[in-house]
């Protein structure tokens, strides 16, 4: 028989059955080797990823959490206008934060308190506070504007194995709404999509 390679061999055969093969056998043992290593690759690849894994910090946690949050409000407040000057959101913009996450670290990751913003508002006019103030509440709705202002003096310090549960979570919320293109475009949508979760 004739081997891809090019090479001539004689099946080989075992008990008086011959094994059906297509490869002389240096190509079944080069074959089974680059398998080994790219099996080996991956196990690695899995075994690094879990060691990054454990050797992160809770600050980088944080940013992990981060990233995913404001993907999530991004998707979520798509088809909204900014929160702080109306204009319909299209392409890149950001997730504001009412109260800074520099002074308020224990609310960075409160839904109310994060809203679609247009990067002109978020980053050159520092947030567009007075406006943002003066459309929140219209947003979310007076209540919870109230609760927002009482939680925003609350402790809340999040452990790694919460930072983790919430990155899972966000995850779940951000996969959903990709899945099913659902545009919110008022709070009742909001409301709804928090009760599947």
């Amino acid at each position: 028989m004739k081997c891809k390679c090019g090479n001539e061999f004689e099946p080989m055969t075992t008990y008086n059955s011959t094994i059906k093969q297509k490869q002389c056998l240096q190509c079944l043992i080069k074959h089974g080797n680059e398998k080994r290593k790219k099996d080996s690759k991956k196990d690695w690849q899995k075994e690094k990823s879990e060691l990054k894994a454990k050797l992160k910090t809770h600050s980088e946690w944080l940013k992990d959490l981060q990233a995913i949050f404001n993907t999530y409000i991004r998707e979520r407040d798509k088809g909204k206008p900014c929160i702080s000057c109306d204009t319909p959101l299209k392409g890149k913009f950001d997730a504001g934060h009412f109260f800074s996450v520099g002074a308020y670290p224990n609310i960075r990751f409160n839904e109310d308190n994060v809203h679609g913003q247009c990067v002109y508002c978020n980053q050159h006019k520092h947030g567009n506070i007075n406006e943002y103030a003066i459309r929140l509440p219209y947003r979310i709705g007076q209540e919870r504007y109230d609760n927002l202002l009482i939680s925003r003096n609350e402790s809340n310090k999040l452990t790694t194995a919460e930072i983790k549960d919430k990155i899972a979570y966000y995850k779940e919320k951000v996969k959903f709404i990709q899945l099913n293109r659902i545009d919110l475009l008022d709070q009742t949508d909001s409301d709804k999509l928090s009760n599947l979760f």
